[in-house]
């Protein structure tokens, strides 16, 4: 009996114990589980990544990430190019020569104008190529009426980096027009000089020549140097139409120091520009940059 009764204890402890070790296995098995699930969507997670560094996601390093993200524009102003300002170095005499302030300025300068523009694109861009060629700058005196026809060619003139100067609006004798009519011929180019390039001329040469001291006056009030010409090629006279050599020798035959030459938007002038600039530079003649001129007559 002790026995039959030994041998039922010990096979119930045996199978008590194969119990405890089969919870335990489940038990070991069931961790491993959920771990591996979180692993995997974490995983998941990270394999959506972005750079905008949203909740859940990992955040660039500022170094190895998009530059235009984090770089910062530049101010309005600084992308803008300004002018250089030329300093005042020449000023006009009583009678429209171009003189140095100083011996520190060259004395043999030409200063080259050409007037009754803006006509036509191909003559003003082969007249700007040939001033470049040379270094050169020019006043391109415009009439009111062609800018407002033309308003391209007045920018073409501007943003090849030549000089705008007012040649009123009609090309008519404001001499014999009362004194508000030729202050309006004026200041009316003036006006749409400003709304075209943005800026207004600060040279005024009247048609002709052909002024008063009214007109002088008026000129002054807008902020302008008043001039006509010392060194006329008469590029515009039927003798020296389609013959460049006769603008040349026109120029060359009143060439004085200082000289102030009156040329035209005309295809003989176009055609003669290279070789009169040539000619002069091997004179020893330089071009006065017109911003270099004071806006005072002295």
């Amino acid at each position: 009996m002790f026995r039959h009764t030994a041998a039922l204890i010990i096979a119930a402890s045996l199978l008590l114990s194969a119990c405890g070790t089969a919870e335990e296995k489940t038990s070991e098995n069931s961790a491993p589980v959920s771990e591996s699930t979180a692993a995997v969507q974490e995983e998941q997670g990270n394999s959506n990544l972005t750079e905008t560094g949203e909740p859940g996601t990992e955040v660039p390093d500022p170094s190895t990430g998009d530059s235009t993200a984090t770089e910062e524009e530049p101010e309005s102003s600084e992308m803008l190019s300004t002018e250089e300002k030329v300093k005042k170095t020449y000023h006009m005499n009583e009678n429209y020569y171009i003189k140095p302030n100083d011996d520190a300025s060259p004395n043999k300068v030409v200063l080259l104008t050409f007037d009754d523009g803006p006509k036509e694109e191909k003559m003003i861009t082969s007249l700007i190529d040939t001033l470049d060629k040379h270094n050169a700058k020019a006043i391109f005196f415009v009439n009111g009426y062609r800018v407002k026809s033309h308003p391209e060619l007045l920018k073409l003139i501007h943003e090849r980096g030549q000089i705008v100067g007012n040649h009123a609006w009609d090309h008519e004798d404001l001499k014999k027009m009362s004194n508000a009519e030729a202050a309006k011929q004026v200041t009316d180019v003036q006006k749409i000089v400003k709304d075209t390039i943005g800026e207004e001329p600060q040279f005024f040469r009247p048609p002709f020549g052909s002024g008063n001291d009214a007109l002088k006056a008026a000129v002054k009030k807008n902020g302008m140097l008043y001039m006509t010409w010392s060194n006329g090629s008469l590029d515009w006279d039927k003798s020296t139409k389609d013959k460049p050599e006769k603008v040349i020798q026109n120029v060359l035959d009143q060439l004085n120091p200082g000289s102030n030459i009156l040329m035209h938007e005309l295809p003989w002038t176009v055609e003669a520009l290279d070789e009169l600039l040539t000619k002069l530079e091997k004179k020893g003649y330089s071009f006065v940059d017109p911003r270099a001129i004071e806006l005072e007559a002295r």
